[in-house]
């Protein structure tokens, strides 16, 4: 019998390795831009076509190859990273595996050109499927340039299953920014069709995040600084009030190098407790420095999961880190013990003697005497109409003379002008027979006259039909019994239409902001609106010019409230990070479900009774009213029957 194991072709091992390390074009990118980091590169840029189906191309001014190299580079397992198992426990590089350019040569075609500072010329190399198609001397300079085309032109069904020309640059995109964030001493410029998307100088790390997010970034950021003996974490969170529907901004970077940690994001959750609304996320930019022997990386190709020695340790550190910031630049409340400066004594008062104040009353003094013209109030111990006080040392006296009554109180003394009855406010009435006093009728020249077919003892008083339990279900009773309807679903359902309406048939009516919103977000955020515009503007929205990093809002639909803008649109563009549908039909549906999930009255909102029967004659009034836009039921039936089984023995 004839041995069935034989050795694959190198060539085929190298088409199994690509399907775990180039997944889509954004992969492409993520290796090469990493390889000219370790080249030791100071300007890198990233030229795509396509969004990276049709060319990935990548520059750089680093150290170059040499003739052998160059050949070399493309063998499997081939790398310059390491040397020996033990340097897998003191990486200082983003690469070790020496999978990512055979497996890249193995599914594109792909054009390489290397030139080291010392060689007057530099070699280029062809390459489509593995195979060599040429290798030549050329007159280059210093660095590297990759050029990945027609990425899966041999693997068809792989190529089928990319996402639309959005999605993919959208993932393009986040690993550039991962890169670029990692490295701010690198000048990066990135070219999509031709056009300049980031253009990033050399600068520190706050400059850099403000440069690939948008300039209103600035103001959102909080720093964080900690250095143990374990870990060393700098960088920024941003305030609570500029939290976020989606998880879009959010990084951390371990030893220069992006990873992704369910772990330590709850310990950053943990910082903002009581600080943040539900649903929201805080964005942060962490940089954390690990020595190399404590961290594991190769665990999956992509190497963004890290083992930590101690993750416990880096977690109560990362914790309190972020909050001792939030605190320390009072973001987050705080308890303040200092003293209030209003309580202290004033300067010229501290060296006066305290006196003990005495008590005195006059005995004389009745206040329902007759005599109201000469009636006096005498301090006690006085003679006189006059009063002094004294204080300290120092002594006044404040006297009055003259005609007429005097009246002195405290050593305070003003003269009394004698008044008038008040019963000569009302001269000429005749008090004495009030029945002759008559009242001037008073005429209404539009009086409406309203009259009833019942008396008012035979009109039955209406009666509450509806009510709210727990803030979350409406009760309303039916003939055969009773529904309950989950108000959040069923306001759902409502708004849900009405927008799908506006957007297909009606023209939304619109409403003019008289000061128009600024709303800021990143490149790849500005994408998706501009392309999602047309749709939004059915529903009511209407947009002036939009600069590049930011939308300018001067009209809203009728629905919704100014300071709903922001959280609308935020909300939509978590619900389309997989991308916006191809067709009108599914793209307005899509827009449609998530603005009535922002809009939808939420659970816990108490409502009247008038906002209950609009809800629950709204929800009656849809043409599906029996399930939510996502497919939950809106509301149950219990009939009379079925609760007197409840209650039968």
């Amino acid at each position: 019998m004839s041995s069935i194991i034989q050795l694959l072709p190198d060539h085929v091992a190298n088409q199994i390795a690509a399907g775990e390390v180039v997944q889509r074009p954004a992969s492409v990118v993520k290796e090469l831009l990493e390889n000219a980091v370790d080249a030791k590169a100071t300007d890198i840029k990233l030229i795509i076509k396509d969004a990276g189906k049709s060319l990935v191309q990548v520059i750089d001014n680093g150290v170059g190859m040499t003739v052998t190299d160059a050949r070399l580079c493309f063998a499997r397992h081939a790398t310059s990273k390491i040397r020996q198992a033990e340097d897998l426990f003191s990486l200082g590089t983003k690469g070790f595996r020496g999978e990512a350019l055979a497996s890249i040569a193995a599914i594109a075609h792909m054009e390489m050109k290397t030139k080291q500072e010392q060689d007057e010329l530099g070699t280029h190399i062809v390459i489509e499927g593995s195979k060599f198609v040429s290798q030549e001397v050329a007159v280059l300079p210093k660095g590297t340039s990759f050029a990945v085309k027609n990425l899966f032109f041999n693997i068809p069904a792989r190529r089928n299953f990319l996402k639309s020309d959005t999605v993919e640059f959208r993932h393009v995109m986040d690993e550039f920014q991962r890169v670029a964030l990692a490295h701010p001493n690198i000048h990066f410029s990135f070219y999509h069709n031709g056009s300049e998307m980031y253009n990033l100088p050399a600068a520190g790390y706050r400059q850099r995040i403000v440069g690939i997010m948008s300039g209103k970034t600035n103001e959102k950021l909080v720093p964080v600084n900690e250095d143990t003996d374990i870990i060393s974490i700098q960088g920024f969170v941003c305030k609570p009030e500029f939290a976020k529907k989606n998880r879009g901004e959010q990084f951390f970077f371990v030893n220069d190098r992006f990873i992704k940690s369910g772990y330590l994001h709850h310990a950053v959750m943990a910082a903002y407790e009581g600080l943040l609304k539900d649903g929201s996320q805080p964005s942060y930019f962490l940089y954390l420095q690990v020595p190399p022997n404590t961290i594991d990386i190769n665990i999956h190709p992509t190497k963004t999961e890290i083992k930590f020695d101690d993750e416990s340790a880096l977690y109560a550190i990362l914790r309190a880190s972020i909050k001792h910031s939030l605190g320390q630049f009072n973001v987050a409340p705080v308890l303040d013990f200092d003293r209030d400066s209003n309580l202290d004594t004033p300067y010229h008062y501290k060296d006066v003697e305290v006196g003990i104040p005495t008590i005195q009353v006059d005995g004389t003094f009745n206040p329902f005497t007759d005599d109201k013209t000469n009636q006096h109030y005498t301090k006690a111990g006085s003679g006189s109409s006059s009063g002094s006080y004294s204080s300290g040392s120092s002594s006044s006296s404040y006297s009055s003379s003259g005609s007429g009554s005097s009246s002195s109180y405290s050593g305070y003394s003003k003269r009394v002008e004698p008044t008038a009855s008040w019963e000569s406010l009302y001269v000429g009435l005749d008090t004495e027979n009030p029945e002759s006093i008559e009242s001037s009728p008073f005429t209404f020249e539009n009086e409406e006259v309203t009259s009833s077919l019942f008396n008012d003892d035979e009109v039955e008083q209406a009666t509450q039909k509806t009510y709210q339990i727990h803030k979350k279900y409406i009760v309303s009773p039916i003939k055969s019994g009773m529904i309950i309807v989950d108000q959040q679903r069923a306001h759902q359902r409502i708004l849900y239409e009405q927008f799908l309406l506006n957007m297909t048939v009606n023209q939304a009516s619109s409403q003019q902001l008289l000061f128009p919103l600024d709303l800021f977000y990143s490149a790849s955020e500005m994408k998706q609106i501009e392309e999602l515009k047309p749709s939004l503007e059915t529903t009511g929205f209407v947009f002036d010019d939009s600069k590049s990093d930011h939308i300018v809002v001067s009209g809203i639909p009728v629905n919704i409230t100014e300071s709903e803008v922001s959280m609308v649109i935020e909300q939509l563009l978590s619900d389309l990070q997989d991308g916006i549908p191809a067709n009108s039909y599914s793209q307005n549906d899509t827009i449609a479900k998530s603005m009535a999930k922002s809009l939808a009255v939420k659970t816990g909102s108490y409502l009247t009774e008038k906002e209950q029967d609009n809800l629950v004659n709204g929800l009656f009034a849809c043409k599906d009213p029996n399930i939510s836009p996502f497919q939950k039921p809106t509301f149950i039936t219990m009939r009379v029957e079925d609760i007197d089984k409840k209650f039968a023995l």
